[in-house]
């Protein structure tokens, strides 16, 4: 039986955290490949893309594979087609001066980037291509498990610590931006922690509040960080309550002048909970970070969040965490697992075979019901890939409730099938 009375916390990140400077840059140039993939007409299903960055004091390094249009392709001395460089160095000064680094340390304008990306391996291309079980366009990139989780904490059903984690985060970021007061002066590196006391199994208080946020004025101690940013922090909870005793913990070690990569060295993928479900589910292990949506890592994730907020949204759980699993070059998924934590309104197992009934998981399945073969990335590198907004643009259609009605057919159907 879950525990109905306990406390559970969970970390976010800022987008100037040296680690998500990285996840930023290698979104940045899934969404550049895609970009010129519309550009130049080539068709984006053809797309590859696994970059990787690191980041450190004024530096920059992107490796990695991919397979892009030839708008980005040059010839070198020897007359051998190359990657371009130019185009994606663009790209990392665009993100790095998107967030908001103009620091002796690191610098959109000054730092150095080195381009080190290369040719998709024809031996990963050779699987994915064609799916060997001849059931789909393209087979997995890779093996893998992949989780999904929904819950009713929130409104965009999230587990309440990470939701909140995430938004303070983010309101500190828009005033900043924004140039608000005292505010404009705290730097873009940042992160937050969040404790919440859940009693009869739902959210009732935040207990304990962590942030640690960089600030261009050296003279600033924790007490006057405090005072800049609790009308923020106090703003961002305003939809739980803070607890009469909770204790806050802001800028604990003193004075954070140097932050982002000149602080700490920085790689994409180093944040996969605060990217998911901030520990309140299972993750499979793989970043999303930098991929393009071959690499089921991303794309099948994105389809387990969707169904299982599509089953909580439909009412027939309260609760719900799905596992998909592939094989490389293998089109459709080696196994669907659903758990409804003892939430569900109908039997795990007809949910399970449901779900195969209103979406096509194979990759190209995943591709086209959600849309994904689009510029949409970047966006997704700060804040959590869940519990967020869809936009106009076709970015986080994974955070739609659009299969409601198709889910609970699809579980009648197999009830009377079963009866």
């Amino acid at each position: 039986m879950a525990r109905s009375s306990y406390y559970f916390t969970s970390e976010s990140v800022s987008e100037g955290h040296p680690d998500k400077v990285c996840d930023r840059i290698s979104d940045e140039i899934v969404d550049l490949v895609y970009k010129e993939a519309k550009k130049t007409g080539t068709d984006p299903r053809a797309i590859r893309v696994a970059a990787e960055t690191m980041a450190t004091t004024n530096r920059v390094i992107i490796a990695g594979e991919v397979r892009v249009p030839p708008s980005l392709i040059k010839k070198n001395t020897h007359g051998e087609d190359v990657i371009n460089p130019s185009r994606f160095k663009s790209a990392a000064k665009r993100a790095i001066k998107a967030i908001g680094y103009e620091q002796d340390g690191f610098n959109w304008n000054t730092a150095k980037i080195d381009v080190l990306l290369h040719f998709q391996s024809a031996h990963i291309a050779q699987g994915v291509d064609k799916a060997s079980d001849n059931q789909g366009a393209e087979g997995a990139g890779d093996q893998g498990i992949m989780f999904g989780f929904a819950c009713r904490e929130t409104p965009d059903l999230m587990p309440a610590p990470i939701y909140y984690a995430h938004k303070i985060l983010e309101t500190l970021a828009t005033a900043r931006k924004a140039g608000e007061g005292d505010v404009a002066r705290l730097g873009p590196d940042a992160k937050s922690q969040v404790t919440v006391h859940y009693v009869n199994g739902k959210p009732d208080a935040v207990t304990r509040i962590v942030l640690s946020t960089q600030h261009m004025d050296a003279s600033w101690d924790s007490k006057k960080v405090r005072s800049v940013v609790e009308p923020y922090v106090r703003e961002a909870l305003s939809d739980i309550r803070i607890a009469e005793d909770c204790v806050w913990y802001v800028n604990p070690t003193g004075a954070f002048v140097i932050g982002g990569p000149d602080g700490d060295a920085g790689l994409t993928g180093r944040k996969i909970i605060v990217d998911t479900y901030g520990g309140a589910a299972p993750h499979g292990g793989g970043a999303f970070s930098g991929k393009d949506t071959t690499k089921v890592d991303r794309s099948a994730a994105y389809a387990a969040r969707y169904l299982a907020k599509n089953v909580v949204a439909a009412k027939l759980a309260d609760r719900c965490t799905i596992q998909l699993s592939y094989a490389i070059g293998v089109a459709q998924p080696l196994s669907i697992y659903v758990d409804t934590h003892g939430t569900g309104a109908v039997d795990e197992a007809l949910i399970e075979k449901s779900l195969g009934d209103v979406m096509d998981l194979s990759p190209t399945g995943i591709r086209s019901h959600l849309d994904l073969n689009k510029p949409i990335y970047a966006k997704t590198a700060a804040y959590g890939h869940f519990g967020r907004k869809p936009g106009r643009d076709g970015s986080f259609s994974w955070e739609k409730t659009d299969l409601i009605k198709a889910l609970k057919d699809a579980v009648k159907a197999r009830q009377l099938e079963a009866a």
